[in-house]
């Protein structure tokens, strides 16, 4: 399914503990990557490449039909987001809950789109369609001198939020590697040209050392990473197994902790980027911190939750070991 890829590849932004010391670099592009085995990728790429050079509303109107034929072929996505709504959203009528699932996968397709855009053009002329808002927060705390942790979560714009923000502030990211190997080199290719370093996932040390430095590293907290970097902590109402990797470097740098949402506006086909401070963090207890930390992150989500990563699996690990999927 064309969303998921593109969001499995482009959601790097999940630190997990490791004992590797090495941050991301790029290289010429390597010869294998012409092989007839990457030609579908690299045709898809060359479609991608018009595509972002329509027109916005365009764009806008190409990703709706995208999202509407992932809804259709997705199969187990189409199951996971529909799950996902259903958990969360009790509330809402059947009929509610089918349109905004629809919602969602038309602003998955959308921001397939936003994507490639960010990969294959400079994001200059889309500045002027994008509010900021917070941006002396974030200035405040870089002030501070003792590293930042912007941490965000998969809302739909997130690689062109990301590049947004990176045309007014050095900061570093944390990626992960892409099992398509095009994919990857285009994409890594195009955040080592946003940012200041690009930091594997895997790589703490490497993230700790950016903090010690004054670096502003940027990640998401709302992946579920399993049992063993996770604390159980309520989002929506269910105990989902959340990162603790942001209490853990907060405590140990501390660094002051900044969230960042971004979300598109359709009618005017426009953009905003949200900063605030998420104050008296770390608490000292890491299931309170997790707790704040889904409690920001679901304000969030209620602001616009179509757009919304909710063809991810965020309940998949259970706290009696079942699995939600």
């Amino acid at each position: 399914m064309l969303a998921a890829v593109i969001h499995r590849h482009t959601a790097p932004f999940e630190p997990a503990i490791s004992h590797a010391n090495h941050t991301v670099r790029i290289d010429a592009m390597p010869f294998r990557l012409l092989s007839p085995a990457h030609w579908p990728t690299w045709l898809l790429i060359a479609v991608a490449f018009l595509v972002v050079r329509l027109p916005i509303r365009s764009q806008f109107r190409l990703g709706r039909l995208i999202g509407n034929l992932l809804q259709r072929i997705g199969g187990r996505r189409t199951r996971i987001a529909t799950q996902n709504i259903e958990l969360c959203f009790p509330d809402l009528s059947v009929q509610e809950r089918a349109r905004l699932t629809k919602q969602v996968f038309e602003s998955t397709g959308i921001a397939v789109i936003e994507t490639a855009y960010t990969w294959l053009r400079p994001v200059d002329a889309l500045l002027p369609r994008v509010q900021f808002h917070g941006l002396e927060v974030l200035q405040t705390a870089v002030n501070e001198g003792k590293g930042v942790l912007l941490v965000g979560a998969h809302f739909a714009v997130l690689d062109l939020g990301g590049a947004f923000l990176a045309a007014h502030f050095d900061f570093d990211c944390i990626y992960r590697t892409s099992r398509n190997s095009v994919i990857d080199y285009i994409s890594l290719r195009r955040r080592r040209s946003l940012y200041g370093h690009v930091i594997e996932r895997s790589d703490m040390r490497g993230t700790v050392r950016q903090l010690r430095q004054s670096r502003t590293i940027w990640y998401a907290a709302d992946q579920d990473n399993g049992r063993q970097h996770s604390v159980f902590a309520p989002f929506f109402g269910i105990p989902a197994a959340t990162i603790n990797v942001t209490s853990r470097l907060a405590k140990i740098s501390g660094s002051p902790v900044i969230f960042m949402s971004h979300f598109r506006d359709e009618s005017d086909c426009s953009w905003s980027v949200r900063l605030r401070r998420i104050e008296a963090y770390p608490t000292g207890d890491e299931i309170a911190d997790a707790t704040l930390m889904n409690q920001v992150i679901e304000r969030e989500i209620l602001s616009h939750p179509a757009q919304y990563l909710w063809l991810h699996r965020r309940f998949k690990t259970m706290p009696d070991g079942t699995r939600k999927y």
